[in-house]
Parts: C-alpha cells; sequence; structure tokens
C-alpha cells in the first residue's frame, strides 16, 4: 500500500472573500466556511484516516473539527503548518499594501522565494522548509494509509511545489487552492505523484460558485 496526504485549505473566511493579507491574523470561518468544513466531513467520513494534521489556526481547526467528530480522530495541531506571515501587510488589502510598500511588494510578486512581506514576513522558502519537516513526520510515521493535512493557501501551494520540484517563487502561478479544496499526493518507491489537485466536487453549486473563494 501507499501512503496518500489528503491537503485541504480551510473553508471560506470574510478575507477569503475580499483577497485582503491573511496569515498571521486569525479569523474564523463565515457561515459558508462552516457549511464547507460540514460538507467535507460529510464526504470523506468514509475514507480510513490514519491521522490529521492541522495548522493551530481557528479556521483550520473549525475546518478540520466536523470530520474529526465524525470518524472520532483527535487532530495534531503542528506550527509548521501556519499560513505565511505577511508582516506589516496583515489585515491590509492590496491596494493599501500596492500603496504604501510599492517596493517591497514588487519584489514579493517577482520573486517571493526570496523576498519576504515588509517587517517579519516569510519567503515562501521559508515555509517550505518548516512545513516539510511536518511531511517528512508523516512519513516516518505512516508508511500507508491516508493522513488529512489542513493549512492555508500560500502554504499548500508552496507543499505542492516542493513536493513536485517546482520553482517555489512560482507558487502563486502554478497551483491553484481555492476555499475547503481537496489536493491528494501519494507517496511509494518513485516519490509523490499528484493525484487530484483543488477539488471541490463534494461541495453543493453554491458553496462552489461564491466569488473569490
Amino acid at each position: 500500500m501507499s501512503l496518500r496526504i489528503y491537503f485541504v485549505r480551510h473553508g471560506e473566511t470574510t478575507y477569503s472573500q475580499t483577497g485582503g493579507f491573511c496569515g498571521a491574523i486569525d479569523p474564523e470561518l463565515t457561515p459558508a466556511g462552516s457549511q464547507m468544513a460540514e460538507q467535507f466531513a460529510a464526504t470523506y467520513a468514509k475514507v480510513p484516516w490514519e491521522a490529521v494534521y492541522v495548522s493551530p489556526m481557528k479556521r483550520t481547526i473549525a475546518t478540520a473539527k466536523p470530520l474529526c467528530d465524525a470518524v472520532g480522530i483527535e487532530m495534531q495541531l503542528h506550527d509548521g503548518l501556519r499560513e505565511i506571515n505577511y508582516g506589516d501587510w496583515e489585515g491590509k488589502t492590496v491596494e493599501a499594501v500596492k500603496k504604501d510598500y510599492e517596493e517591497d511588494y514588487i519584489n514579493w510578486l517577482t520573486e517571493p522565494a526570496w523576498n519576504a512581506p515588509t517587517n517579519g514576513g516569510e519567503t515562501s522558502v521559508e515555509i517550505a522548509s518548516r512545513s516539510s519537516l511536518v511531511i517528512a513526520e508523516i512519513q516516518e510515521k505512516y508508511k500507508s494509509g491516508n493522513v488529512l493535512v489542513v493549512s492555508h493557501k500560500a502554504t499548500i501551494r508552496i507543499l505542492l511545489c516542493s513536493l513536485l520540484g517546482i520553482d517555489l517563487g512560482r507558487y502563486r502561478y502554478r497551483i491553484g487552492a481555492l476555499a475547503a479544496s481537496v489536493s491528494i499526493v501519494k507517496f511509494d518507491v518513485r516519490g509523490p505523484l499528484l493525484e487530484v489537485l483543488g477539488d471541490r466536487s463534494y461541495m453543493d453549486e453554491n458553496l462552489r460558485n461564491l466569488p473569490g473563494t
């Protein structure tokens, strides 16, 4: 048997609606985001899970909880799965960041692998380093079966780029991760294989069609 890791982005928040910078700040799920979590649980409770690894943020915990409750498994919280820290950009709109931090913003757009958001932000290399340690732990503990990882938009895209050999600086342009979407990577002797990317077919159509998610 092979190990499969299911990467799930948290459900909708007000920031995923608006596109503002939300990494270290910790908003709750919207009512629609909670519905996404419930529908994910209803569909994926039948999967035989070995473990559930979760970023220790309100939005990720709330996304994982319905599934964990349904199958009777305890989530494991890992700091390595947190979202990118946007530094001084946290909570601001894209337009405000363009205006107030123009040079840093341009540098970040051009090469986010090595250029971080202003004052305490993280590069994608730093995110890959910390999140990859969690994946290594999963691979060490679970040689086969299914493991759920509930994380964030940038972190999941960076992890997938790292696993698939895609330039970390291009994560925003190569991988999609809409709210509550599911991506699956199989690990075997040939290395990681992307089997599913960004699936949301389990959701009601009205949730899939929400703007900004």
